[in-house]
């Protein structure tokens, strides 16, 4: 089929700022045959890493100069079939992994990091190392962080979020950070989140966490999830709790100063801007930004 048969959307020209599917256009009363089998392909890509296994030993080697002192577990799911149809079985560890973490666990700790497949195996083994570096070297700046004692690397195959409550509550870990590979999407079948809890135990409410997802090339950088995460670490050792409580009190503080919707910049006119500044003055009661 010709590109001349294609009918342009208005919107074609905003799809340089998203990967949205927008702005397709269509011929007939069809979409074109690029943007079907573009579909088609994401769709593909989704499901393949669904059922993706995790490659451990790959991370191992990726994370060895990072942390040295790792070990591979498994949840209670016996296959990736298994764990698909029973998330129950993925936020628990099998009993031959709950074991081998207990004879780890001779003293407490401050922080215990997990990397578990999640929906997107590939995610992990993608992103995973590259955003640990980040993270360890912001606390190994930050003097009130640098002192954290490190619980061993784990390593999880068929895990969901919740795992990390187990694990950090075997390894005596005052924190727990997850690295996990998101659900995927049709275009972003590669995303990693970040999930940190304090106090890990198992029966922890997901209102008990801080999430920062959307962690891939095109997403979320490793730096900017980085800095997030250490924001995080650090306030909740300051205050003693994660979650809901700990997002709110961030806010006021950290991020609506700074935060603005990405098209505003070279999209919006000058009195459009002034009317987004007073809604923002009015919301956060901060002064107006100088011109």
């Amino acid at each position: 089929m010709s590109e001349s048969s294609v009918t342009i959307h208005p919107w074609q020209a905003l799809r340089r700022l998203t990967h949205a599917r927008i702005g397709l256009g269509r011929t007939g009363v069809s979409q074109p045959s690029a943007a079907q089998l573009a579909f088609g392909l994401a769709h593909a890509q989704a499901r393949d890493a669904v059922h993706a296994e995790l490659a451990q030993d790959s991370i191992l080697a990726q994370c060895a100069e990072l942390r040295p002192q790792a070990v591979c577990l498994h949840s209670a799911a016996g296959s990736r079939h298994q764990y698909l149809q029973r998330p129950d079985l993925g936020r628990r560890l099998a009993a031959t992994s709950l074991h081998s973490l207990q004879a780890l666990a001779t003293a407490p700790c401050d922080l215990a990091i997990v990397i578990g497949d999640g929906l997107s195996a590939r995610a992990v083994e993608k992103h995973a190392a590259p955003l640990l570096r980040a993270l360890l070297a912001r606390l190994a700046a930050d003097t009130e962080c640098a002192d954290w004692r490190l619980a061993p690397l784990c390593l999880v195959s068929g895990a969901r979020v919740a795992i990390g409550d187990e694990i950090g509550a075997v390894l005596q870990a005052r924190c727990v950070v997850v690295l996990i590979g998101e659900r995927p999407g049709l275009s972003s079948p590669e995303s990693m989140g970040l999930y940190l809890s304090w106090a890990p135990r198992p029966g922890l409410s997901d209102a008990e966490r801080n999430c920062i997802s959307n962690i891939h090339t095109a997403g979320l950088s490793y730096q900017a999830a980085a800095l997030k995460a250490h924001y995080l670490l650090a306030e909740a050792q300051r205050r003693g709790y994660s979650g809901v409580a700990l997002k709110e009190a961030g806010a006021a503080t950290a991020s609506l100063d700074t935060a603005r919707p990405f098209l505003l910049a070279e999209q919006l006119n000058g009195s459009s801007q002034a009317t987004m500044e007073k809604t923002r003055v009015r919301a956060t009661g901060l002064p107006p930004a100088r011109q």
